[in-house]
C-alpha cells in the first residue's frame, strides 16, 4: 500500500516518514509539500537522507494534488484550516485521509471550532464520514464507519491525548471504579510540554535563549485544545465535566507530562492498590497504555520515540484527591504515532504494526 504525507517538510510529517518507513504494509511513500514542492526531503531533514521507499524518488516533494493521485491513504500534517480541500480530495477519489490537524476533531460542531480556532468549515458535510481518532475511545466507531467507504479520522491533540488517557478509567460509563469523584467535582489538568509542540515555525518564546533552563505557563485559560479534553471527557462520563486546564513550555524537545486531579467523593486512603488495579484491568488489552507499578511515576523520557503512554496513580496525603501521572512522546503517541494507529485500525492492520519500538531513555 502506498501512504501519501501532506505536509511533510513539518515535524509531524518527518515523523511520519520514520515510522512508515518501517511499517511492514506499507510499500512506498509518497511526499507533498503545499510550500517547497520540488525539494528533496532529505535537504530539510538530513536524516532522511537515502530512505529509499518514496514513489518519486529521491525524497522528491511533490504537490498535494500529485500526491492523492498516487496514493492509496493521505496523512495532512498542515496547519488548521488547510487540510478539508484535501480531505474531499481524498473522499472523492474513494481514498481515506487522516488528519492530523484540528479540523475533523469536533464532530458536527463547527461553532466550537469557530470559537477556539476562528475559522469557519469550507465543507461541513464532510463530518458525516469523520471519526474522532482516540483508539482507547473511539475503536470500534472508526471500524464501524469504515465498512461505508472511506473515512476521514481527526487525529487528537496531544494534550487531549495525555489528560483524556489518564481520566478514562474513573469517568468511563461502565467502568465501576472502586472509588467515586466528588459530585460537580472540577478536574484540573496541568501538563507540560517540550518545544516540538509549537511546529517547525515557532515564534520567539520557543526560541532558545528565550525558554532554555525555563519553565512556563502559556495560553492560560484558552489554549484550543481545552475544548477537546472537555468533549472527552463528556463523552466518557456522559455528562458535562468541568474542567482547569494549564498548559507549560518545558525546555527540551518533545515528551508531554500532564498530572490531573481528580477530587474523590470520599476518601480512598486505604484503596489505593484497588484503584491502581482498576486501572491496570481497565487498560489491560490496550497495546500502547502502560500502568506503571507503585513506586514508579510517568516520565517524558520513558516514553521518548514511542507511541506508549505511561500513567502512575497516587492519592493526595488526605486520601481525598487522586493525582494521575500520564507521559506521550507528543510526535508519536500525540500526532504521527496515532495517526498510524488510526491507519492501522482503518485498514485491518495488526494495530502495533510499524509502532512496537520500545522507548529510546537516552
Amino acid at each position: 500500500m502506498i501512504a501519501g504525507i501532506i505536509g511533510a517538510a513539518g515535524y509531524a510529517g518527518a515523523e511520519l516518514i520514520r515510522l512508515l518507513e518501517a511499517h511492514p504494509d506499507i510499500s512506498g511513500l509518497t511526499l507533498a509539500s503545499v510550500s517547497r514542492p520540488g525539494e528533496r526531503i532529505s535537504g530539510i531533514y538530513p536524516n532522511l537522507f537515502r530512505h529509499g521507499r518514496t514513489k518519486f524518488g529521491e525524497g522528491i516533494l511533490v504537490t498535494p494534488e500529485e500526491l492523492i493521485a498516487s496514493s492509496d491513504i493521505v496523512f495532512g500534517a498542515l496547519p488548521a484550516g488547510a487540510g478539508e480541500v484535501y480531505a474531499k480530495a481524498c473522499l472523492d477519489r474513494g481514498i481515506s485521509y487522516i488528519d492530523l490537524a484540528a479540523d475533523f476533531r469536533f464532530d458536527g460542531d463547527e461553532e466550537t471550532y469557530k470559537t477556539w480556532y476562528g475559522k469557519n468549515w469550507q465543507y461541513p458535510e464532510l463530518r458525516r464520514s469523520s471519526v474522532y481518532g482516540l483508539p482507547e475511545l473511539n475503536r470500534e466507531r472508526i471500524k464501524e464507519l469504515k465498512t461505508a467507504g472511506p473515512v476521514i479520522i481527526g487525529n487528537p491533540g496531544c494534550y487531549p491525548t495525555a489528560v483524556s488517557l489518564a481520566c478514562y478509567p474513573l469517568l468511563a460509563k461502565n467502568a465501576r471504579p472502586p472509588v467515586e469523584l466528588k459530585p460537580d467535582a472540577v478536574i484540573i489538568a496541568d501538563a507540560i510540554s517540550g518545544v516540538t509542540g509549537a511546529g517547525r515555525e515557532p515564534g520567539r518564546a520557543y526560541h532558545f535563549p528565550e525558554c532554555a533552563d525555563s519553565v512556563s505557563p502559556y495560553k492560560v485559560g484558552v489554549h484550543r485544545h481545552t475544548p477537546e479534553i472537555s468533549r472527552n471527557l463528556a463523552q466518557m462520563a456522559g455528562r458535562p465535566v468541568p474542567l482547569v486546564f494549564t498548559p507549560h513550555l518545558g525546555p527540551y524537545n518533545r515528551g508531554i507530562l500532564a498530572t490531573v486531579y481528580l477530587p474523590l467523593r470520599d476518601s480512598a486512603e486505604d484503596r489505593l492498590p484497588l484503584i491502581r488495579e482498576h486501572y491496570v484491568s481497565f487498560y489491560r488489552d490496550e497495546p500502547f497504555v502502560r500502568v506503571l507499578e507503585d513506586g514508579l511515576y510517568a516520565a517524558t523520557n520513558r516514553v521518548r520515540l514511542s507511541n506508549y503512554g505511561d500513567i502512575s496513580v497516587h492519592p493526595d496525603q488526605t486520601g481525598t484527591m487522586l493525582i494521575i501521572a500520564a507521559a506521550i512522546d507528543n510526535m508519536v503517541k500525540g500526532a504521527a504515532g496515532q495517526a498510524v494507529q488510526n491507519m492501522n485500525i482503518l485498514c485491518g492492520f495488526e494495530e502495533t504494526a510499524g509502532l512496537l519500538a520500545l522507548p529510546a531513555v537516552f
